[in-house]
């Protein structure tokens, strides 16, 4: 599909609201396509979360998509998905102790049918995924566990003859400290364009140090998202330079230089297309280990970035372990602007 076809695509919209707000508007008529919420686990038909606690006695919010009228829903192995034809929101829960394999071999099988199921939808290419691991820096036999989802998510992209490398789309993989492997998806009808941040080694370029395989995405991607519309998802982000941590043990430290990669990546992005993006109009998750770091870092934020701005207005902090056990905190987000892409 061209770039000319997905503008004449139903457009895909998304809105962040607090969860008791976005449940009053489907409630209300209002019903979107779908919606993953962020500090809340379990799901029904259109409304899909993860378990996580949300942190400095905020509510869980959600972010709500919006697409074309005619939505199906349905099943593709362990895939449960929603889609108009031309967006696809998938979902995966995987609890490790009711299927007795190793977190290899079920991040494997999770992804296998995560392709087969955008096949199947006719929404070939991948967008963004947001990826939630029990005790993700623990011991999983000989191997971190984190090591061992990306060795079964590599090997999925691999025989689905997916984008492992160069074209990955953006991820982020966070440590939940129980229940199951969550994978949450979103794929539409035309490739998203990857962006790269020139402060960091590119994370499917990481030296065997980190693993067997290296973690499959990249740090952004620029999808077109119809009526001239252009998204920007940003993969987690973190106080990474090249490829080694920097500031072990400054959780102050380490958020200025995440704010430095987030700059970065977004400055890149610009480059790639005609839309302006900036980091104080984006919309964040920001991932704390200790619960006591959140007061500073909002704190922090608000200095860096400005408390009436759109990242802190719409900011959930939530606690969650980050890939790697000597990172304090990591930032995801995801912007809409105008404009179109320069290929």
């Amino acid at each position: 599909m061209t770039l000319a076809a997905a503008a004449e695509a139903p457009s895909l919209r998304v809105e962040r609201l607090t969860l008791g707000q976005g449940l009053a508007r489907a409630a209300g008529g209002a019903k979107p396509f779908a919606a993953l919420s962020y500090g809340v686990g379990g799901d029904n038909a259109w409304i899909t979360g993860v378990s996580a606690r949300v942190l400095l006695n905020s509510e869980p919010m959600v972010d709500l998509w919006h697409a074309g009228a005619a939505v199906q829903s349905g099943t593709t192995g362990v895939v449960r998905w929603r889609s108009d034809g031309h967006w696809l929101l998938g979902v995966v829960d995987l609890d490790e102790n009711d299927h007795g394999e190793d977190l290899t071999a079920l991040s494997q099988r999770a992804y296998r049918n995560l392709f087969e199921a955008m096949k199947q939808a006719g929404c070939p290419h991948l967008l963004r995924i947001w990826n939630y691991l029990p005790r993700i820096n623990d011991d999983g036999g000989g191997m971190e566990r984190y090591r061992q989802f990306n060795a079964g998510r590599q090997q999925a992209f691999l025989e689905a003859g997916q984008a492992a490398f160069e074209g990955a789309p953006a991820a982020c993989a966070l440590g939940v400290h129980e229940g199951a492997l969550c994978i949450r998806f979103l794929a539409g009808r035309v490739p998203p364009l990857p962006v790269e941040n020139p402060r960091q080694v590119s994370a499917y370029h990481y030296p065997s140090d980190y693993g067997p395989r290296s973690p499959t995405f990249s740090r952004a991607a620029l999808a077109p998202l119809g009526g001239g519309q252009v998204a920007l998802f940003i993969s987690g982000t973190a106080s990474i330079v090249g490829h080694q941590t920097v500031h072990v043990g400054d959780v102050r430290a380490q958020l200025d230089e995440t704010l430095l990669n987030l700059r970065a990546v977004i400055a890149a992005a610009n480059e790639r297309s005609s839309a302006i993006f900036t980091l104080e109009r984006s919309d964040p998750v920001v991932y704390v280990r200790h619960p006591a770091d959140a007061p500073g870092i909002r704190r922090q934020l608000e200095h860096a970035l400005g408390a009436g701005s759109r990242f802190m207005r719409h900011a959930v902090f939530l606690q969650a372990d980050i890939c790697r056990s000597e990172l304090l905190v990591e930032i995801e987000a995801h912007a809409t602007e105008p404009g179109e892409l320069r290929g």
